[in-house]
Formats: structure tokens, sequence, C-alpha cells
């Protein structure tokens, strides 16, 4: 076999550390570039932090606005992509999005006749900044049991029940169990199970009350037993959570109506009663950890137009250091030389990447906003159809890239904060031939139900009927699909006398 050397032309993309960190700044969200930027300032001397005033003067300079047909912007959206987002779209992989949403619908729910609200955007008049208890309800608990007269052995069977406790209030053990595990390890005189009972309905007389119940009709029953004995209907309420609570879940009205021979207006009183009770005393103590949202883009209307700008204090403004940058020059010192000269660079591509990543961001936004002018104006049921590919080939950037952009960002808007991927949404097809975006038909969902009769709610199937004569075509497990993606229950359990 004989050997030869031959000359072959060919193109390769080569991801360089500097294009690997211009991506990963991309899709950061604004708190963990925050923290990215300080570790950057932390380990590179060369960086440091714009420290200036605000003035309208300054942002006149740093910010310049172009108008589109009707959005202002500042950054047009008919520039060049840069070297790294022509890098970047051709190395990076598609990527989807999906806007399917789990549901799992409990029988408390039945607790709320209002149904419930869909968990995408945060209303204007809702503080960003939500603050959290970090007491525990496991530790409220004992800060009361501590402040309660008990004898030891009493205090031991309190312990018992309070860590026997889960995060929602309820009791996970019965009182035999906790009997047999005192008894287990008490080597002393024995454990009787009245004295168990007698020391849990102590603690359920704790705040909140009906902690530590055993069900949720226990829970209801204790909560009662603090009424006035002279409330109206209170015998008529303990009766139908004691007896009839099966038919009250299913919101069997009729069947009620029968058994405990009550008039309709007679129940609607029983109803009210029943209402005025929480089925999760533990939810006004155990709070979920707060999630801060800072906007990364804020839109806004000014003089008949909309305005999308950055949020000047996502991020702080970071330069090089002049004043070390200049002594690469004057040292003496080889290494030291070549410190400052490698750290020197390192910090150019850094900034480099911050305002490759703000430039992208601002086309991206733009682009929505112009897309989506009737959201903006008249809220989510004129929402569009729009997907990634339709933004990506109007910025003519990868979708990938897009799907990058869009993901933990966020819009302040006069509607309310939202992610960028809430402007996305496949499309409908309607009896015209046009399209309808499925966030425009969620909204339509969510209008009809809070609109509807709570005695005679809407089916899935009526409320296809309904859009029918609006144009929009829908299958009944379509509309089943995203009401149930708003966290809104079947109309059998939305059905209310009240």
């Amino acid at each position: 076999m004989r050997q030869s050397l031959q000359l072959r032309m060919g193109q390769q993309l080569t991801m360089t550390p500097q294009l690997q960190q211009a991506i990963r700044l991309l899709q950061l969200s604004t708190l963990d570039l925050q923290q990215e930027i300080q570790e950057a300032l932390d380990s590179n001397p060369l960086l440091e932090v714009e420290e200036h005033e605000f003035s309208d003067e300054t942002a006149g300079k740093n910010e310049q606005k172009q108008d589109t047909d009707d959005v202002t912007v500042s950054a047009s959206a008919d520039e060049t992509p840069s070297e790294y987002e022509q890098e970047s779209s051709e190395a990076l992989n598609k990527e989807t999005v999906s806007d399917e949403m789990a549901m799992d619908v409990t029988w408390d729910e039945y607790m709320s006749a209002a149904p419930s609200s869909s968990s995408g955007p945060m209303p204007e008049d809702e503080s960003i900044y939500q603050g959290a208890s970090t007491e525990t309800l496991h530790e409220y608990i004992m800060w009361q049991l501590q402040l309660t007269p008990f004898s030891p052995t009493d205090e031991a069977i309190a312990i018992a029940i309070v860590e026997a406790i889960d995060e929602s209030g309820i009791l996970t053990l019965s009182c035999e169990d906790i009997v047999e595990s005192l008894n287990k390890d008490n080597n002393e005189e024995e454990i009787e199970l009245d004295e168990v009972q007698a020391v849990l309905k102590r603690i359920q007389l704790f705040d909140p009350i009906g902690i530590a119940a055993r069900s949720l009709q226990e829970c209801l029953c204790i909560q009662l037993n603090q009424f006035d004995p002279a409330t109206p209907w209170l015998a008529e309420t303990k009766m139908i959570l004691t007896e009839y609570i099966d038919l009250l879940a299913s919101r069997d009205y009729r069947t009620l109506m029968k058994k405990t021979k009550l008039k309709e207006d007679e129940l609607k009183e029983v109803m009210t009663l029943i209402h005025s009770l929480n089925p999760k005393p533990a939810d006004t103590i155990v709070r979920e950890e707060s999630e801060y949202v800072i906007p990364d883009v804020s839109v806004k209307k000014v003089k008949g137009r909309w305005m999308v700008e950055l949020n000047p204090d996502s991020m702080p403004k970071i330069r090089v250091n002049s004043q070390y940058a200049a002594m690469s020059r004057s040292v003496k010192s080889s290494s030291d030389s070549q410190f400052i000269r490698s750290h020197l660079q390192e910090a150019k591509w850094f900034i480099k990447s911050l305002e490759s990543r703000n430039e992208t961001l601002l086309k991206v936004t733009n682009c929505i906003v112009k897309q989506q002018q009737g959201f903006f104006e008249h809220g989510p049921e004129a929402m569009r159809p729009m997907v990634l590919n339709d933004v990506a080939e109007m910025v003519e950037m990868h979708e990938s890239t897009i799907s990058r952009v869009t993901t933990q960002k966020y819009m302040h808007t006069p509607r309310g904060i939202f992610e960028l991927k809430y402007f996305f949404s496949s499309h409908v097809s309607t009896e015209n031939g046009g399209e309808c975006s499925s966030t425009a038909i969620r909204a339509l969902i969510k209008k009809l139900i809070s609109a509807e009769n709570s005695a005679k709610p809407l089916s899935d199937s009526k409320i296809a009927d309904i859009l029918a004569e609006q144009g929009i075509k829908v299958a009944r497990r379509t509309i089943a699909k995203y009401r149930e993606s708003l966290a809104i229950p079947p109309s059998n359990q939305r059905k209310s006398l009240i």
C-alpha cells in the first residue's frame, strides 16, 4: 500500500473557552448572573464595579433608543448577528418548549368554591419580594408546648405527639402506636391510652386550632367545637361533617338535602359555616421559601409607543481597572507582566460576553413585544400564537439560542411580571382559517369559568360549544387539558350552593 499526502480544505467550528463562557452567561438567570459577576470580581483584580450616580444625562448617553413601527427599544432588531451569535447558532442543538402542566385535584378543594388562580403571571399589585416565616411548624408547636404546664409524663407524651405531626399538620401515628412507642422506651410506669388521648386533645387546641388532627373530618370538627353553642346551624353542620362528609365531598347536594331533611336555603347556611373553617390550619404557619424574581427587562408605554429597556438594577456595571491595566507596561518582572495581561484578556472577554448577552436579550424582547402588542393592549385573550422558531428567524439566530435567552428571564409590564417563555404558545386553527394562541384560549376558559353560575358550572363540553360559537374549534379533551393547566377543578368539583 502506497502512502501519500493530501491537502483538503474544510470548515470546523471550535468551541473556544470564550465562546463557552458567552453561552453559559446567556442562559443564566439574573440572580445566577449576579453571583457569576461577583465571583469574577473576586478572582480577577483587573475587574471593578463602575460606581457613579445615575442621572438622566448619563442615561441618555448609555441607552440609545430606536423606534420600530410600533415599538421603541434600546437596541435595533435589524443589526447583523455578532460573531458570537453566528458561532453559537451552529454549535447549539435545538431545544423544545413544553407548556403542559400537571394538576392533582384533591378532596380539600371543595372548601373553595372559586377556581384556583393560574401560576403564570404575577399581578402588578403584589410585591415581588414576599417574606416567609423562618419558624417551622414543629418549632411553633414546641414553643407553645413549653409554655403549657405539663407533668413530666404528659410532657413526654406531648413531645411524641408533636414529632408525629407531618408538615401539613396531620398526626401520622395512631394513639395506640404512640402508647406502644412510649412504653417501649419507658422503664418506669406504663402509659395508658387515655393519657395519650387526653394530651392529644390539649395539643389540638394549640394555635392553629385543629393541628394534630388525624383526619380532615376531625380537624373541622375541632374547629366547630370552639364556636359559641348559640351559633346558628352549628348542630346541623356538625351532623353533616360527622355523618355525611362523603356526600359533602362529592357535592351531592340533592342527596344531602334528602338525608338531612334540610331545604336548599338551610343547606346554604350550613355551607357558609363550613366555608368559614380552615381545612389546612398548618398553612398559616408553614410557608414555602420565597422565590425572588428580579425582572431583566421592563416594558412601558410612553407617548403611545411601547418602550423596552434593560433593568439597570439587575446587575452591577463593571469595567477594566485602568490603573492595573497600565502596570503591564511598567512592571519589570515577566511573570507579573504575564499575570496582568492574562487577567486583562479575561476581563475584556467577560465584559464582551455580558454586552453580547444584553444585546441578544434586547433583540429577542424587542421581537416579542412587537409580535404580542395585542397582549400589552388588551390582555391574554389577545395573545398571538408564536413559537421559538418565529423569533429565531426574525432576529437571525438559532432556535436553541432563543430558548436559552427566554429561560428564567423576566419582563416587567403594566400587566405584571412574566417569564419570557410565557409569550410563546402553540396555535389552534379557527373556523375562518385563522389561528388562535393556546394562551388566549386558556384566558377565555378562565374568563368563562370565573363568570359561570356556581350552582350550574360549565362542563368542558359546554365550554367547547361556547368557543365554537366564537369561531374557535377546540375538542373537549383539549379544553380539559387547558383547564387542568390552569389548576381549575372539573365542573362537579366547582359546584357550590353559595
